[in-house]
């Protein structure tokens, strides 16, 4: 019960007891006189003794609250000058108008009359945005702020210790990396015993000194692979130095004249063992599935970041994979009802001729395939190739629309998707969630956008293109065939698309396909007329290098008007013809297309990867071809995007 209400009760009681001996008192005058002037004698005494003694009680209770207020607003002054925590009052400018000790020693003792950003530079910003707390750097400190607008308040806690102790618990986080040694058993398959096993010694002795440089645990797994077990502040101190091993190692195998390159696959932020050892390896496939030669680090979240790939894939010399592959894509087209074949948006030559590769291959299983294409959506090239298909009445049948083949596919059909890996270029991206079983046959490097779950996945970037595997695939069908002159026609057309008339990326199996399909038809005064340049396109394309520079070293540029659009060929065209000239070692053609996104195309002489410059602006390719579309973004400012992801690339290395 609170005092008042026990200083009322107890008034009340006295009150009540007074009252009756004052009765009492009455009665006994009447009756006894004097026994009743006794009593009231003693009662006034003790009611004066009462008065007194509740006035003395009273005076206590003043000076003991007196002495309360003063304690407690004292103890509020001491909290506020010695309590660990800033406290900071602004005005309606957001200049400090006071400050208690914890603020003065920690920040300075000017501040009174000085702007907020004296705490830090972001405060105003933060204010700005609504925050309501932040945790910020000031040296090798770190403070927790709170911010109250309504009272233009704000609350500092330092919070260093547990900042660092965060930070001491991420970098012991664990890491596990796959390290590969791309290529080792087929270029040492030749060698004599002694020269492997010094290469070998070479390789991993550079290992061991790399692993003990950042104490890293490393063991060899089996003749060509490594398990590395690291923390994450090993990992940081690798990514800072953009893993030098991989040229490291490169150097040691050229002098031996060897091609052999490092692979590495990296699994991190994951607490599990287990899990990080699923994500290393898929870091492994992905880096292999873009040529080697390079880091890929895989996130718990999905996001990948990647080092290296300075150079090209190197051609393997057997083709053992590619029988393997071609038996297995005639059992997975046995065992359906059709096949849907389905290359990327507005395909090229490459796709569509690879496209009748594989229509071929389910024709020879017995199956009836089918090729996915939008009409509308084509380039010069193909329309001449579609002019051609159309009269021959078989294979124009096959060609069907996007909405044709999502109301023909059901769970006995087979897709396959050729010249592209990932669902957001592809024709119809529906068919994807659609069936069961997905191929992937293309020869770019892999992305992080790749199918979900395919069966098979036949993914070579030392290939010149689509149709040079597919070529392969066809030749190792078990039984004796013969091509018609049109299918044999657009899959050489479609190698000479992408070889610039076997100029570039053209490898010893390049020539062998090619070889193949002359053999069995196809011809060459065809593939000539197929890919005839009009004069309007010519002109157009002259145009568009009118405006071109050098940037950097050797990245010469080229923007078209803003008022112009541009086919997609004429970009890539464009690039392809900067590429010749004088100094350029990359170029790049920002122009706007037909659909409203601008185009960039990047191409270059293989000593900058330009597939890594377009990937930082959401592309992808290969190491000297490559190319990105930006939406919601005018020329210049694709221009501005495309300089400043060339400074990082010119910068931080390729």
């Amino acid at each position: 019960m609170p005092n008042w209400k026990k200083q009322w009760w107890h008034h009340v009681h006295v009150i009540t007891l007074f009252a009756v001996a004052v009765a009492l008192t009455s009665w006994l005058t009447v009756s006894q006189w004097e026994f009743g002037m006794i009593v009231g004698l003693l009662l006034i005494a003790w009611a004066v003794l009462f008065i007194r003694a509740q006035k003395k009680y009273d005076k206590r209770l003043d000076m003991y609250m007196s002495t309360l207020s003063y304690r407690v607003n004292k103890a509020g002054e001491e909290a506020v000058t010695k309590l660990p925590i800033g406290i900071v009052l602004y005005d309606e400018n957001r200049v400090i108008q006071w400050a208690n000790p914890f603020v003065y020693e920690r920040f300075g003792n000017g501040l009174t009359g000085e702007s907020v950003t004296m705490i830090h530079e972001e405060v105003s910003d933060f204010l700005d945005e609504g925050l309501t707390d932040e945790t910020v750097q000031v040296d090798s400190s770190y403070y927790y702020l709170t911010f109250e607008q309504n009272e233009r308040l704000i609350y500092i806690v330092d919070v260093t210790e547990k900042e660092l102790t965060q930070e001491k618990y991420e970098h012991m986080l664990p890491v596990v990396a796959h390290i590969y040694l791309d290529n080792y058993d087929e270029v040492t398959q030749s060698m004599e015993d002694q020269v492997r096993s010094k290469l070998l010694a070479q390789v991993t002795t550079a290992l061991n000194n790399w692993a003990s440089d950042y104490d890293i645990f490393l063991r060899r797994t089996s003749s060509d692979r490594f398990l590395a077990v690291m923390n994450h502040k090993a990992l940081l101190l690798l990514e800072e130095n953009r893993f030098e091993l991989l040229d490291e190692v490169r150097d040691i195998t050229a002098k031996e004249k060897v091609p052999i390159t490092l692979s590495i696959g990296v699994g991190t932020e994951e607490s599990s063992l287990k899990q990080l050892g699923v994500l290393a390896q898929s870091s492994l496939d992905l880096a292999l599935g873009r040529g080697g030669d390079q880091v890929a680090i895989k996130k718990k979240n999905g996001r990948v970041r990647f080092y290296g790939g300075k150079t090209n894939a190197v051609e393997k010399r057997t083709r053992v994979r590619a029988r393997v592959i071609s038996h297995a894509l005639r059992d997975f087209v046995k065992e359906s009802e059709r096949v849907i074949v389905m290359g990327h948006q507005r395909p090229d030559m490459d796709a569509i001729g690879a496209a009748l590769g594989v229509l071929k291959i389910a024709d020879l299983n017995d199956r009836e395939g089918f090729i996915v294409l939008d009409e509308e959506d084509t380039n010069a090239d193909v329309q001449r190739l579609l002019e051609e298909v159309e009269q021959h009445d078989h294979l124009w049948n096959q060609f069907i629309s996007p909405e044709e083949a999502i109301n023909l596919v059901d769970k006995e059909t087979l897709l396959v998707i050729v010249d592209t890996h990932k669902p957001s270029l592809v024709i119809e991206p529906k068919l994807l969630q659609m069936v069961d079983r997905i191929i992937v046959l293309d020869h770019h490097r892999r992305s992080e956008d790749f199918v979900q779950d395919p069966v098979l996945v036949y993914m070579e970037p030392y290939a010149s293109s689509t149709a040079e595997l597919v070529t392969e695939l066809l030749e190792y069908q078990p039984m004796q065939f013969k091509m018609d002159r049109l299918e044999a026609t657009a899959l050489l057309a479609g190698i000479t698309v992408d070889t610039k008339s076997f100029a570039v990326r053209t490898g010893a199996r390049t020539f062998d396909a090619a070889s193949f399909l002359r053999a069995n038809g196809a011809d060459t005064a065809l593939v000539q007329k197929l890919l005839k340049e009009d004069l309007a396109s010519y002109v157009k394309r002259a145009k568009l290098m009118e405006n071109a520079y050098v940037y950097r070293e050797g990245y010469a540029i080229a923007t078209a008007q803003d008022d112009e659009t541009y086919d997609q060929i004429i970009i890539a065209q464009a690039a392809d013809t900067l590429l010749t000239m004088s100094g350029v070692r990359a170029s790049f053609v920002v122009c706007m297309r037909a659909d409203g996104r601008i185009g960039i195309s990047a191409r270059s002489l293989g000593d900058v990867n330009v597939q890594v410059i377009m990937e930082r602006l959401g592309g992808g390719g290969h190491l000297s071809n490559a190319a990105t579309q930006l939406e919601d973004l005018s020329l210049e400012e694709a221009r501005i995007q495309l300089e400043q992801a060339v400074d990082e690339g010119f910068e931080g290395g390729n």
